[in-house]
């Protein structure tokens, strides 16, 4: 080992580190294809990209690039405060909702410390944990959803944060609204609870996590623009607490953490509900289309109601390769633990229409 490592903090020897979506570019080059030849499903982007007032917008707020942005986000904030009827000192502002993650661990862990969530999170919450030295406490799902109750029983003195996906990622399960008011009502009051929509603006009807925020509970709901709105590549998400809360994580943010390029689309996107309309129908279409096209093939999968599918492929790794090199991009997940699955993000008919036909010469050979 590299000297250099006996002075590191001792948490980063063994700390995994993220394993994001193959790239189109690096998957052209891999296998010799054309870019535009790649059929991307792996990262839940919105295949839709940013609305034309988006673009608009950016391309506007582009004469001021001189300038560093703001470093509240006020036109911004002021709008999701509307969006949301919520006081502007109720929102903080994220690059990328990973970032409050990140604030919340800044904020609330250490080598004491300890996080509940469920063993198929969104691994980026025990990241940040091992990242400050915080150990993750990972309870087994109930049919592949958070298990609300098993959380509750995990509870040690040493928790300080409980992490909640809904919808989860990669599983696309919702916990429903009769049983987060159960949890809630259970759940300690000296404990930091997070709720993480980041797929909120698929659901039909989402449950109501905000009203716990209004009642003054330490309770974190974190959203984002990567997904809907189209805006994965501008980093932009957001965190909404009690004002105190609120105050903590601000004193963790960097300054000029979100740039005035995310800014100005994320405002907006959040007035363009058409192309919101058209990305929700898409996805509905799709995930109906997967769903049929799974139980053809005769496929094992998780009912989702987010913008991809897990599925069960007997073995993820080999069939995430075989599908690379016909040009078809899906997510492996064997750094979930779910080494026989795949996530299929949900793309436009023609490019769900090539994945399946991958798919099928894949399994059949």
């Amino acid at each position: 080992m590299d000297p250099i490592w006996q002075r590191a903090n001792p948490q980063l020897r063994n700390l995994a580190v993220y394993e994001p979506g193959k790239p189109i570019e690096e998957t052209a080059r891999e296998f010799g294809l054309q870019p535009e030849a790649i059929v991307k499903l792996a990262s839940n982007e919105n295949p839709l990209g940013p609305s034309a007032k988006v673009c608009e917008a950016m391309r506007v707020a582009l004469a001021d690039a001189n300038y560093y942005p703001d470093g509240g986000g006020f036109y911004l904030t002021q709008a999701l405060a509307a969006k949301l009827t919520m006081p502007p000192e109720c929102i903080i502002l994220g690059n990328g909702s990973n970032e409050i993650i990140e604030f919340i661990g800044h904020a609330f862990l250490g080598p004491e410390a300890e996080i509940v969530t469920s063993a198929n999170a969104f691994v980026a919450y025990r990241l940040v944990a091992s990242l400050f030295g915080a150990r993750t406490v990972a309870v087994p799902d109930r049919e592949y959803r958070f298990d609300l109750e098993g959380i509750l029983n995990a509870i040690t003195d040493r928790t300080r944060v409980i992490f909640v996906a809904n919808p989860n990622n990669p599983t696309g399960t919702l916990v429903t609204q009769e049983t987060i008011e159960r949890f809630m009502a259970n759940a300690p009051n000296d404990i930091v609870i997070v709720f993480d929509e980041a797929y909120f603006e698929y659901l039909d009807e989402p449950p109501d996590v905000l009203k716990f925020v209004r009642q003054e509970r330490d309770l974190i709901v974190l959203r984002t623009f990567s997904k809907i709105h189209g805006l994965a590549n501008l980093r932009l998400g957001y965190g909404v607490a009690r004002p105190e809360l609120i105050r903590i994580l601000q004193k963790t943010r960097e300054p000029f953490n979100t740039n005035g390029l995310a800014q100005a689309a994320a405002v907006a996107a959040l007035a363009d509900d058409a192309h919101q309309a058209e990305t929700k129908r898409l996805t509905n279409e799709g995930r109906e289309y997967f769903a049929c096209e799974f139980a053809a093939l005769g496929l094992r999968f998780v009912p989702s109601v987010a913008n991809f599918v897990l599925v069960d492929v007997g073995n993820g790794k080999a069939v995430f390769e075989a599908m690379l090199r016909k040009g078809v991009i899906v997510r492996a997940l064997g750094g979930y633990n779910l080494p026989e699955w795949v996530r299929i993000s949900i793309g436009t008919m023609p490019q769900n229409e090539i994945c399946i036909s991958a798919l099928r010469e894949v399994l059949s050979a």
